[in-house]
Protein backbone atom coordinates (compact mmCIF):
# COMPACT_ATOMS: atom_id res chain seq x y z
CA UNK A 1 0.00 0.00 0.00
CA UNK A 2 2.43 2.49 0.81
CA UNK A 3 4.90 1.25 -2.29
CA UNK A 4 1.52 2.21 -4.45
CA UNK A 5 0.92 5.49 -2.56
CA UNK A 6 4.43 6.86 -3.09
CA UNK A 7 4.20 6.03 -6.52
CA UNK A 8 0.95 7.77 -7.17
CA UNK A 9 2.39 10.37 -5.15
CA UNK A 10 5.25 10.55 -7.28
CA UNK A 11 2.63 11.01 -10.24
CA UNK A 12 0.99 13.78 -9.05
CA UNK A 13 3.74 15.69 -8.14
CA UNK A 14 4.29 16.37 -11.51
CA UNK A 15 0.91 16.34 -12.70
CA UNK A 16 -0.05 18.92 -9.71
CA UNK A 17 -2.97 19.24 -7.52
CA UNK A 18 -5.09 22.06 -8.76
CA UNK A 19 -6.61 24.62 -6.40
CA UNK A 20 -10.06 25.40 -7.74
CA UNK A 21 -11.06 29.23 -7.70
CA UNK A 22 -13.35 30.41 -4.67
CA UNK A 23 -16.49 30.62 -5.13
CA UNK A 24 -16.66 27.65 -7.09
CA UNK A 25 -19.56 25.88 -7.34
CA UNK A 26 -20.57 22.48 -9.40
CA UNK A 27 -23.33 23.87 -11.47
CA UNK A 28 -24.87 19.88 -11.53
CA UNK A 29 -24.34 19.37 -7.94
CA UNK A 30 -27.46 18.45 -5.21
CA UNK A 31 -25.97 20.25 -2.37
CA UNK A 32 -28.61 18.09 -0.35
CA UNK A 33 -27.46 14.52 -0.99
CA UNK A 34 -24.81 12.33 0.78
CA UNK A 35 -21.49 13.74 -0.20
CA UNK A 36 -18.07 14.58 1.15
CA UNK A 37 -16.50 18.02 0.66
CA UNK A 38 -13.35 20.04 0.91
CA UNK A 39 -14.63 23.46 1.98
CA UNK A 40 -12.53 26.26 2.16
CA UNK A 41 -13.31 29.77 3.85
CA UNK A 42 -10.97 32.73 3.92
CA UNK A 43 -11.29 35.92 5.85
CA UNK A 44 -11.98 39.15 4.79
CA UNK A 45 -8.93 40.97 3.40
CA UNK A 46 -7.12 38.13 4.35
CA UNK A 47 -6.13 39.24 7.61
CA UNK A 48 -4.32 36.42 9.83
CA UNK A 49 -6.95 36.76 12.48
CA UNK A 50 -7.16 33.07 13.64
CA UNK A 51 -3.43 32.67 14.54
CA UNK A 52 0.06 32.46 13.59
CA UNK A 53 2.15 29.30 12.31
CA UNK A 54 5.23 28.46 14.86
CA UNK A 55 7.77 25.66 14.79
CA UNK A 56 10.82 24.63 11.94
CA UNK A 57 9.59 23.46 8.91
CA UNK A 58 12.28 20.92 9.09
CA UNK A 59 10.98 19.06 12.25
CA UNK A 60 8.68 16.55 12.86
CA UNK A 61 5.86 15.33 15.10
CA UNK A 62 6.41 14.71 17.88
CA UNK A 63 9.02 17.30 18.20
CA UNK A 64 7.84 20.40 19.98
CA UNK A 65 9.29 22.34 17.14
CA UNK A 66 6.88 20.92 14.86
CA UNK A 67 4.83 23.08 12.60
CA UNK A 68 1.56 24.44 13.62
CA UNK A 69 -0.91 26.94 14.09
CA UNK A 70 -1.17 28.60 17.77
CA UNK A 71 -4.58 29.84 17.70
CA UNK A 72 -5.85 33.13 18.67
CA UNK A 73 -8.78 33.28 20.76
CA UNK A 74 -10.85 34.00 18.00
CA UNK A 75 -9.32 30.77 15.60
CA UNK A 76 -10.12 29.16 19.30
CA UNK A 77 -13.59 30.54 19.16
CA UNK A 78 -14.05 29.40 15.05
CA UNK A 79 -12.63 26.35 15.63
CA UNK A 80 -14.99 25.14 18.55
CA UNK A 81 -18.05 26.83 16.20
CA UNK A 82 -16.82 24.20 13.50
CA UNK A 83 -16.83 21.55 15.49
CA UNK A 84 -20.07 21.50 16.87
CA UNK A 85 -21.67 21.53 13.15
CA UNK A 86 -22.86 17.65 13.58
CA UNK A 87 -24.52 18.99 17.04
CA UNK A 88 -27.21 21.38 14.75
CA UNK A 89 -27.30 19.25 11.89
CA UNK A 90 -26.61 15.28 12.47
CA UNK A 91 -25.94 15.00 9.16
CA UNK A 92 -23.14 16.85 8.89
CA UNK A 93 -19.59 14.84 10.30
CA UNK A 94 -16.64 17.16 10.58
CA UNK A 95 -14.48 14.99 9.08
CA UNK A 96 -11.18 17.16 9.76
CA UNK A 97 -10.71 20.76 10.39
CA UNK A 98 -7.53 22.78 9.60
CA UNK A 99 -7.01 26.51 10.80
CA UNK A 100 -4.97 28.74 9.21
CA UNK A 101 -3.94 32.25 10.19
CA UNK A 102 -6.15 33.74 7.49
CA UNK A 103 -8.65 31.03 6.02
CA UNK A 104 -9.27 27.28 7.21
CA UNK A 105 -9.61 23.94 5.10
CA UNK A 106 -12.39 21.59 6.19
CA UNK A 107 -13.67 18.06 5.41
CA UNK A 108 -17.35 18.01 5.56
CA UNK A 109 -19.29 14.50 5.42
CA UNK A 110 -23.03 14.63 4.43
CA UNK A 111 -23.68 11.62 5.65
CA UNK A 112 -27.82 11.77 4.32
CA UNK A 113 -29.96 13.87 2.16
CA UNK A 114 -30.15 17.08 3.82
CA UNK A 115 -33.93 19.31 3.65
CA UNK A 116 -31.36 22.53 2.44
CA UNK A 117 -28.47 22.90 0.77
CA UNK A 118 -25.08 22.60 2.82
CA UNK A 119 -24.66 26.56 1.75
CA UNK A 120 -27.80 27.51 4.17
CA UNK A 121 -25.55 25.21 6.87
CA UNK A 122 -22.67 26.94 6.07
CA UNK A 123 -24.21 30.19 5.95
CA UNK A 124 -25.19 29.90 9.22
CA UNK A 125 -21.40 28.28 10.19
CA UNK A 126 -20.79 32.21 8.95
CA UNK A 127 -23.05 34.18 11.29
CA UNK A 128 -22.39 32.14 14.30
CA UNK A 129 -17.94 32.71 13.31
CA UNK A 130 -19.11 36.33 13.14
CA UNK A 131 -21.15 36.64 16.49
CA UNK A 132 -17.96 35.41 17.86
CA UNK A 133 -15.69 37.90 15.89
CA UNK A 134 -17.44 40.93 17.07
CA UNK A 135 -17.35 39.09 20.29
CA UNK A 136 -13.34 38.55 20.24
CA UNK A 137 -11.98 41.00 18.17
CA UNK A 138 -12.20 44.35 20.74
CA UNK A 139 -10.89 42.25 23.38
CA UNK A 140 -7.98 40.55 21.09
CA UNK A 141 -6.83 42.60 18.80
CA UNK A 142 -7.54 45.99 20.17
CA UNK A 143 -3.61 46.49 21.58
CA UNK A 144 -1.86 44.88 18.55
CA UNK A 145 -4.44 45.83 15.85
CA UNK A 146 -6.62 48.69 16.33
CA UNK A 147 -6.91 49.72 13.21
CA UNK A 148 -7.51 46.77 11.72
CA UNK A 149 -10.06 45.79 14.57
CA UNK A 150 -12.27 48.51 14.43
CA UNK A 151 -12.77 48.49 10.51
CA UNK A 152 -13.53 45.18 10.67
CA UNK A 153 -16.18 45.29 13.64
CA UNK A 154 -18.00 48.20 11.34
CA UNK A 155 -18.58 45.67 8.66
CA UNK A 156 -18.97 42.72 11.38
CA UNK A 157 -18.12 40.10 8.64
CA UNK A 158 -15.15 37.78 9.29
CA UNK A 159 -15.16 35.80 6.50
CA UNK A 160 -14.51 36.46 2.69
CA UNK A 161 -18.33 36.42 0.57
CA UNK A 162 -18.86 32.87 -0.58
CA UNK A 163 -16.58 29.72 -0.18
CA UNK A 164 -14.76 26.92 -1.98
CA UNK A 165 -15.85 23.31 -2.52
CA UNK A 166 -13.85 20.42 -3.60
CA UNK A 167 -16.49 17.27 -4.37
CA UNK A 168 -14.74 14.22 -2.96
CA UNK A 169 -15.81 11.53 -5.66
CA UNK A 170 -12.65 9.50 -6.60
CA UNK A 171 -10.64 6.70 -5.08
CA UNK A 172 -8.14 8.75 -2.79
CA UNK A 173 -8.89 11.75 -2.61
CA UNK A 174 -10.05 11.57 0.93
CA UNK A 175 -6.62 10.93 1.66
CA UNK A 176 -4.57 13.52 -0.10
CA UNK A 177 -6.63 16.22 0.99
CA UNK A 178 -6.36 14.59 4.68
CA UNK A 179 -2.44 14.70 4.21
CA UNK A 180 -2.81 18.14 2.76
CA UNK A 181 -4.44 19.53 5.60
CA UNK A 182 -2.07 18.35 7.85
CA UNK A 183 0.69 19.28 6.30
CA UNK A 184 -0.96 22.65 5.72
CA UNK A 185 1.35 24.49 8.51
CA UNK A 186 4.77 23.23 7.63
CA UNK A 187 4.48 24.55 3.63
CA UNK A 188 3.16 27.89 5.45
CA UNK A 189 6.69 27.78 7.14
CA UNK A 190 8.20 26.87 3.94
CA UNK A 191 6.80 29.63 1.98
CA UNK A 192 8.10 32.46 4.75
CA UNK A 193 11.57 30.95 5.08
CA UNK A 194 11.83 31.05 0.77
CA UNK A 195 9.44 33.48 0.03
CA UNK A 196 10.56 34.07 -3.69
CA UNK A 197 10.82 30.76 -4.68
CA UNK A 198 7.13 30.02 -3.78
CA UNK A 199 5.61 33.72 -5.02
CA UNK A 200 4.03 34.06 -8.38
CA UNK A 201 6.33 36.14 -10.91
CA UNK A 202 4.66 37.83 -13.52
CA UNK A 203 6.67 39.30 -16.69
CA UNK A 204 9.68 37.08 -16.79
CA UNK A 205 11.19 37.38 -19.62
CA UNK A 206 13.55 34.82 -21.63
CA UNK A 207 14.70 33.58 -24.97
CA UNK A 208 11.90 36.16 -26.31
CA UNK A 209 8.92 34.67 -24.63
CA UNK A 210 7.21 36.31 -21.16
CA UNK A 211 5.96 34.05 -18.64
CA UNK A 212 4.51 33.73 -15.46
CA UNK A 213 6.71 31.48 -12.71
CA UNK A 214 6.79 29.58 -9.14
CA UNK A 215 9.97 28.27 -8.18
CA UNK A 216 13.68 28.82 -8.29
CA UNK A 217 14.19 31.24 -11.27
CA UNK A 218 17.78 30.75 -11.59
CA UNK A 219 17.81 27.70 -12.81
CA UNK A 220 17.60 29.93 -16.06
CA UNK A 221 20.93 30.57 -15.94
CA UNK A 222 22.56 27.55 -15.68
CA UNK A 223 24.84 27.11 -18.28
CA UNK A 224 24.02 23.65 -19.54
CA UNK A 225 20.23 22.64 -20.20
CA UNK A 226 18.81 19.69 -21.87
CA UNK A 227 15.29 19.85 -23.83
CA UNK A 228 13.44 16.55 -23.19
CA UNK A 229 11.10 15.73 -26.12
CA UNK A 230 9.82 12.05 -26.53
CA UNK A 231 7.67 11.11 -29.91
CA UNK A 232 4.50 9.83 -28.91
CA UNK A 233 5.08 6.52 -30.50
CA UNK A 234 8.42 5.84 -28.77
CA UNK A 235 9.49 2.25 -28.09
CA UNK A 236 10.06 0.85 -24.45
CA UNK A 237 14.01 -0.03 -25.08
CA UNK A 238 14.64 3.24 -26.74
CA UNK A 239 12.24 5.29 -23.58
CA UNK A 240 15.09 3.69 -21.62
CA UNK A 241 18.20 4.73 -23.85
CA UNK A 242 16.73 8.30 -23.86
CA UNK A 243 16.28 8.13 -19.66
CA UNK A 244 19.58 7.30 -18.97
CA UNK A 245 20.70 9.42 -21.57
CA UNK A 246 19.03 12.85 -19.85
CA UNK A 247 19.43 11.29 -16.43
CA UNK A 248 23.15 10.86 -16.49
CA UNK A 249 23.18 14.75 -18.08
CA UNK A 250 21.09 15.88 -15.28
CA UNK A 251 23.29 14.24 -12.51
CA UNK A 252 26.06 16.36 -14.18
CA UNK A 253 24.76 19.35 -13.93
CA UNK A 254 22.03 19.87 -16.80
CA UNK A 255 18.75 21.03 -15.94
CA UNK A 256 15.99 19.41 -18.17
CA UNK A 257 13.11 21.13 -19.57
CA UNK A 258 10.13 19.83 -21.12
CA UNK A 259 5.97 20.38 -20.75
CA UNK A 260 5.77 16.29 -20.34
CA UNK A 261 3.27 16.45 -22.70
CA UNK A 262 3.89 13.00 -24.14
CA UNK A 263 4.43 10.07 -22.09
CA UNK A 264 7.80 9.24 -22.53
CA UNK A 265 8.81 12.86 -21.47
CA UNK A 266 6.75 12.61 -18.54
CA UNK A 267 8.04 9.08 -17.54
CA UNK A 268 11.85 10.89 -17.72
CA UNK A 269 10.84 13.73 -15.61
CA UNK A 270 9.12 12.09 -13.15
CA UNK A 271 12.02 9.90 -12.78
CA UNK A 272 14.69 13.09 -12.43
CA UNK A 273 11.40 14.81 -10.24
CA UNK A 274 12.25 11.72 -8.04
CA UNK A 275 16.15 11.71 -8.08
CA UNK A 276 16.09 15.58 -7.08
CA UNK A 277 18.12 16.35 -9.91
CA UNK A 278 16.74 19.79 -11.47
CA UNK A 279 14.39 20.37 -13.65
CA UNK A 280 12.09 23.01 -15.75
CA UNK A 281 8.52 22.35 -16.24
CA UNK A 282 6.30 24.50 -18.73
CA UNK A 283 2.32 24.16 -18.24
CA UNK A 284 -0.28 25.48 -20.53
CA UNK A 285 -2.51 26.73 -17.65
CA UNK A 286 -1.31 30.15 -16.08
CA UNK A 287 -1.42 30.76 -12.37
CA UNK A 288 -3.95 32.53 -10.07
CA UNK A 289 -2.30 35.30 -8.40
CA UNK A 290 -2.41 32.83 -4.94
CA UNK A 291 -1.09 30.19 -6.88
CA UNK A 292 1.34 27.49 -5.04
CA UNK A 293 2.77 24.19 -6.17
CA UNK A 294 0.94 21.56 -4.92
CA UNK A 295 2.31 18.18 -3.85
CA UNK A 296 5.81 17.28 -3.46
CA UNK A 297 6.49 20.19 -6.02
CA UNK A 298 6.87 22.35 -2.75
CA UNK A 299 9.17 20.62 -1.41
CA UNK A 300 11.00 20.71 -4.96
CA UNK A 301 10.63 24.52 -5.03
CA UNK A 302 12.05 25.16 -1.90
CA UNK A 303 15.03 23.05 -2.40
CA UNK A 304 15.12 25.31 -5.67
CA UNK A 305 15.14 22.47 -7.63
CA UNK A 306 12.11 23.04 -9.82
CA UNK A 307 10.96 25.99 -11.90
CA UNK A 308 7.56 25.98 -13.33
CA UNK A 309 6.91 28.32 -16.65
CA UNK A 310 3.27 29.23 -17.69
CA UNK A 311 3.42 31.00 -20.86
CA UNK A 312 -0.08 32.01 -21.16
CA UNK A 313 -3.18 33.04 -18.75
CA UNK A 314 -4.96 31.11 -16.01
CA UNK A 315 -8.37 29.47 -16.98
CA UNK A 316 -10.74 27.55 -14.40
CA UNK A 317 -12.09 25.64 -16.73
CA UNK A 318 -10.98 22.32 -17.36
CA UNK A 319 -9.34 22.10 -20.83
CA UNK A 320 -7.56 19.39 -23.41
CA UNK A 321 -4.21 21.03 -24.18
CA UNK A 322 -4.29 21.33 -28.52
CA UNK A 323 -1.44 20.54 -30.71
CA UNK A 324 -0.58 23.87 -31.53
CA UNK A 325 -0.13 24.44 -27.88
CA UNK A 326 2.03 21.75 -27.57
CA UNK A 327 4.10 22.23 -30.27
CA UNK A 328 4.32 26.06 -28.92
CA UNK A 329 5.69 24.57 -25.80
CA UNK A 330 8.08 22.24 -27.09
CA UNK A 331 9.47 25.26 -29.17
CA UNK A 332 9.70 27.37 -25.87
CA UNK A 333 11.85 24.04 -24.40
CA UNK A 334 13.87 24.37 -27.29
CA UNK A 335 14.64 27.64 -27.28
CA UNK A 336 15.24 27.98 -23.72
CA UNK A 337 17.58 25.93 -24.14
CA UNK A 338 19.95 27.06 -26.81
CA UNK A 339 19.72 30.16 -24.69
Amino acid sequence: MKDLRAKFESRKAFAGEKKPSMHRRCVDNDYTARRMYMITMVTEGRKPLFGQVVGQSEAIEPSPEAPRIKLSLLGKAVEEIWQTIGSHHPEVKVVALQMMPDHLHAILFVKERMEKPLGKVLLGVKQACNQAFREVMPVEFVAVAQQHAERARENGLLFAKGFNDQILLREGQLERWLNYLKDNPRRLLMKRENPDLFRVQRGLTFCGHSFSAIGNRFLLERPLKLQVQCSRSINESDLQAKMAECLRAARQGAVLVSPAISKGEKVIMRGAFEERLPLIYLQENGFTDMAKPGGMRMDACARGQLLILAPWEHHNEKMTIKRGQCLELNEMARAICEN
